[in-house]
């Protein structure tokens, strides 16, 4: 029987939808969005409380005295200072720091884009309730300090640093600064932390041109420092490179999967088990640091009995990408 032009455009249609549902799955996958799978709901219960943390020391530490925080959530404080009412602190959190992310989830994957964006949406949404709906006046003075600028610097980096920290260790981060040098760093021949310092410091003297004054754009130099140390301290020091150094029988398998992930090259030395004799693998690798979490899951979901070490790099000179 002769199809009818009506059934024939249907059908058309249909495969044409079905060509196109395909297309885009296999475009997903290969995007990674297979990751996902890995996200902890434990972890999002955390972000909570290190968004709402972060929140606190700056909005009822920093803000009050205008002090300023670092990166791009004291970026958001000077817009929100310099324009209209109707701007606000968490308006200016979300719309600097979600594009950031975004941009760096090629590099950084999924979890980490979704945790971030979890972290900040959490950090804008208690800013907003702490200045807009609780019955506490941050306006004029912090809280817990009044006015005396020495300790809401110290205090404000030493808590929205703990809430900085805890995002980091749990996967993500809450400052989209991180992020850009993360991606950009190398390029200029700089480290993370110098990339964002570099940030901070034009950052601070722009404020102090601003306002013509200094002093504080010095109090919030304090409030940076104190802050970098708090998440040092909580991170166990991720703010430089990390060696890791791998242990293990199944050196082809996390060899693999590690250049599978990562896209780099990988260093293998021979090895031997003093008390075992038995000869073993020592893979050398280097990941900056919000892909640790990453790697120990990688190496332990193939070989739960590998012996990992984490090691602070001071300077990366030279490349371990992978050439395609």
């Amino acid at each position: 029987m002769k199809k009818t032009p009506q059934k024939s455009l249907t059908r058309g249609i249909r495969d044409l939808l079905s060509s196109m549902y395909r297309s885009l799955s296999a475009a997903v996958a290969r995007s990674g969005i297979r990751e996902l799978k890995k996200l902890r709901w434990q972890n999002f219960l955390f972000l909570i409380a290190a968004g709402c943390t972060n929140a606190v020391g700056v909005t009822m530490f920093l803000a009050p005295v205008n002090l300023y925080d670092s990166g791009i959530s004291g970026t958001s404080m000077l817009l929100w200072q310099v324009t209209p009412e109707a701007y606000t602190l968490s308006l200016f959190l979300i719309l600097l720091n979600v594009p950031l992310f975004l941009f760096g989830l090629k590099k950084q994957g999924w979890c980490f884009t979704v945790y971030s964006i979890w972290a900040v949406t959490i950090y804008s949404v208690a800013s907003f309730i702490i200045t807009d709906v609780l019955p506490v006046d941050v306006s004029v003075a912090s809280p817990f300090a009044g006015q005396d600028l020495l300790l809401c610097a110290i205090f404000g980096g030493l808590v929205s640093g703990a809430g900085s920290g805890l995002t980091i260790r749990l996967g993500g981060a809450i400052d989209g600064m991180e992020v850009l040098g993360v991606i950009f760093a190398k390029g200029l021949g700089l480290t993370v932390g110098t990339f964002v310092m570099i940030y901070n410091v034009l950052l601070y003297i722009l404020i102090g041109l601003i306002f013509n004054s200094w002093v504080l754009p010095l109090y919030s130099i304090v409030t940076y420092f104190v802050g970098n140390k708090t998440i040092d301290f909580i991170v166990e020091g991720l703010d430089k490179a990390k060696s890791v150094m791998i242990v293990t029988m199944e050196e082809d398998a996390i060899c693999q999967a590690l250049s599978e992930e990562f896209g780099r090259g990988i260093t293998q030395l021979k090895g031997k088990g003093y008390f075992s004799g038995a000869d073993k693998c020592v893979i050398y690798f280097v990941v900056n640091r919000f892909q640790i979490p990453k790697v120990k899951n990688l190496v332990t979901e193939i070989d739960p009995k590998a012996f990992i070490t984490v090691t602070e790099i001071s300077d990366v000179m030279g490349t371990s990408v992978k050439q395609k």
